[in-house]
């Protein structure tokens, strides 16, 4: 059986999802409707990273790789602190890339869109210690609306890891770093963000809380400037948009087997209400980390089986919010106790005899070499929400002759979290309402939307 210790060596196939905005939005617009934006997969034809040359197994096997450090980003030990427009997602080596604008004039920026983070942030001149990055860094004294946060504002306040700095200690300084050891180091300022909209003009969003990062370091690409925080917290993307959107994001995600040039959808405002026949929510749990949305997963499925959860997460000292929905992490994470009898009953429905992983990672796994192969029903059970997964995602190729079961077990380590991943996502409507705190369901056919 996997676990998450064994997870850390591979880091839990990971993609982070993030929108490139073509244009971009006005508060009105968006209070009055909603937006949308297209999400590209880093392996789908559409994107400019596609390797004709690559089979599927091989671009999953390299998403096994990219994914390292992705658990180690969630956990508890971390510093982390606690409506119609459309556009496109490009994802690079496992994660989903941003592309937004900065500044008076605007500059291009292509950041990770990340729903475990808050703070959006990039890489800015002068840089004393920078990661490597293909595009030029953001030069702020060069945009007419940059302007650093006062240590004493109510902005440097809402974010943990901040301190005074400057000649005379009145600059706001952040500090945020992952679990993963990635880190960002620099100035908290405002300036103009800019979205992207396919049915709207460009029009910028003045006073957008940043980071311009000097000191910046990790596991991040040379394709990418820093992260566009999708999280919970005060300063994340959806914070800072508020009442604009009504506190509401939503995505359907295609499964990664799709063929063709459908791209998965990110929605936000009135584009992101998740409701009508087959529509199902579940509370999400407040935590001492507010960045993180925590649910509460009660039971878990396999054909009629179902096994209970018996014991609290590590999360928290009670069973309410002992799972994390993240986008951006592939495989499902179940808690410790419950996996072994789901990894029984899912191999008690499938009559062929396992087989090892390749790559050692996944704990179930099967030859066969059909692209027909699909594994017994499972469905997750949430508080108030039962949703059925895609059986066309809860097995995931790993080679041209080998699938295996895309769920493995959390380690019963202190600080360790148990994710619900995107794989089990996909070919579901999944909405987000920070102001009514849940998160809603509904199963759909993302290659329609």
């Amino acid at each position: 059986m996997a676990s998450l210790q064994s997870l850390l060596s591979f880091a839990a196939l990971a993609t982070t999802f993030s929108v490139v905005f073509l244009g971009s939005f006005s508060l009105i617009e968006a209070s009055n409707g909603g937006f949308s934006v297209d999400l590209i997969h880093r392996d789908s034809p559409n994107s400019p990273f596609y390797d004709p040359s690559e089979t599927p197994s091989q671009r999953i096997a390299k998403a096994l790789r990219r994914s390292i450090n992705r658990v180690n980003h969630f956990k508890l030990t971390s510093s982390l602190s606690t409506n119609a427009a459309q556009a496109d997602i490009i994802s690079n080596r496992g994660e989903y890339l941003l592309k937004y604008y900065v500044g008076t004039p605007p500059v291009q920026i292509l950041g990770i869109a990340d729903t475990g983070s808050d703070l959006i942030w990039l890489q800015c001149k002068p840089c004393n210690g920078c990661y490597k990055q293909t595009a030029p860094l953001f030069d702020p004294t060069r945009s007419r609306t940059y302007k650093e946060v006062s240590c004493s504002s109510s902005q440097c306040q809402s974010l943990e890891g901040t301190s005074c700095s400057g000649s005379d200690d009145s600059s706001c300084s952040y500090s945020v770093s992952y679990g993963d050891r990635s880190f960002s180091n620099g100035d908290l300022a405002i300036d103009t963000l800019t979205l992207g909209s396919t049915t709207s003009r460009p029009v910028p969003l003045p006073k957008t809380i940043i980071g311009c990062g000097h000191n910046n370091g990790g596991t991040f690409n040379a394709n990418g400037s820093g992260i566009v925080g999708l999280g919970g917290g005060a300063v994340s993307l959806v914070s800072q948009l508020d009442s604009s959107i009504d506190g509401k994001f939503s995505y359907c995600l295609i499964p990664l087997t799709s063929q063709g040039d459908t791209t998965s959808k990110l929605n936000f405002g009135s584009n992101a209400v998740v409701s009508g026949s087959g529509a199902v929510s579940t509370p999400i749990v407040p935590k001492n980390i507010d960045t993180f949305y925590y649910l509460t997963l009660e039971a878990i499925s396999v054909g009629r089986k179902r096994i209970e959860l018996t014991k609290p997460s590590q999360v928290g000292d009670s069973a309410e919010g002992n799972i994390i929905i993240d986008s951006g992490t592939t495989l499902t994470i179940l808690p410790s106790d419950l996996y072994p009898d789901f990894e029984s009953a899912v191999k008690a429905e499938i009559d062929l005899a396992p087989t090892e992983d390749p790559s050692g990672v996944l704990s179930l796994c099967y030859v066969s070499s059909s692209d027909d192969f699909r594994g017994p029903s499972i469905t997750a059970h949430f508080t108030g929400a039962d949703v059925n997964l895609s059986s066309s995602t809860t097995f995931i190729r790993v080679d041209e002759q080998v699938v295996c079961l895309a769920f493995v077990a959390a380690s019963d380590e202190p600080g360790s979290i148990s994710i619900f991943g995107n794989l089990a996502q996909a070919s579901v409507l999944v909405g987000y309402d920070v102001v009514k705190k849940t998160v809603s369901f509904k199963p759909t056919d993302c290659t329609k939307l």
